[in-house]
């Protein structure tokens, strides 16, 4: 079988994370390029992390291969102010990815705030920082990727009843005021985890569901201040016009 037209590497922390960005990216994409079709997308974009065979490269693990990559040209300012939360991680996941043996075509960045206001402002600094040999997109999830899953429920079924019972125990909306969900004590209150598992039952086929099924123009609108909007944005703006481009030569 021959390579894919375009490879997208993915900087994440897990695989729910990776499996939820690059849903919603492929959901842009076959919504944004009206001669890309969804039984043939394997062939035009394959998501992989710093080697074509990895599905992901893990924010944990930037560093140590940084510094056993030996890489040059990580330490030090960005545009002359000091780097915000992530902006160094950021910088090393992008110069491990600029210099590898085969450089994506692209790369997203996907983070969870964790509460945290300059976590985005890190990673835009990263990205800033110097003209990359790739576009690169950035989606922060307003305060974790849970939320940007329940942008996407709508209840069915039991579903009902219980969306009543986390909304009464919450005292606030799952759904339209996600981003009033926490990110700092699993399992308390108001954890965005504990919220979408009691919804999903846990089900993480459900989960994927949400993201599948809603429109986008519903996840759009739902997503504001989870940021999931934002990050669609980006995906329309940055890595379908990579896509949507003439394929590579070789």
């Amino acid at each position: 079988m021959s390579e894919p037209a375009y490879d997208l590497g993915v900087v994440c922390e897990a695989p729910a994370d990776r499996d939820t960005a690059c849903l919603l990216a492929d959901r842009v994409l076959l919504a944004e390029i009206d001669w890309l079709d969804a039984g043939l997308l394997d062939l035009h974009r394959r998501w992989r992390g710093l080697k074509p065979a990895e599905s992901y490269l893990r924010w944990g693990s930037v560093s140590d291969t940084a510094t056993q990559a030996g890489l040059k040209g990580i330490f030090g300012h960005f545009a002359g102010e000091a780097g915000a939360h992530d902006a160094l991680a950021a910088r090393k996941a992008l110069l491990l990815l600029a210099t590898s043996q085969e450089p994506p075509d692209a790369v997203m960045l996907i983070r969870d705030s964790d509460t945290d206001s300059n976590r985005r402002k890190g990673l835009e600094q990263a990205r800033d920082d110097r003209s990359w040999p790739f576009e690169v997109v950035i989606g922060v999830a307003e305060p974790k990727r849970e939320c940007w899953v329940l942008a996407g429920f709508d209840a069915r079924g039991n579903e009902v009843e219980t969306l009543r019972a986390v909304e009464q125990r919450l005292s606030f909306h799952p759904v339209r005021d996600a981003h009033r969900l926490t990110a700092r004590e699993h399992g308390a209150k108001n954890d965005a985890k504990k919220a979408l598992d009691e919804l999903t039952s846990g089900n993480s086929e459900r989960e994927l569901e949400c993201l599948r099924e809603t429109p986008l123009e519903t996840l759009q609108s739902r997503g504001e201040q989870v940021r999931l909007t934002r990050f669609l944005a980006e995906v329309r703006e940055r890595l379908v016009p990579v896509v949507g481009g003439s394929k590579r030569s070789g």
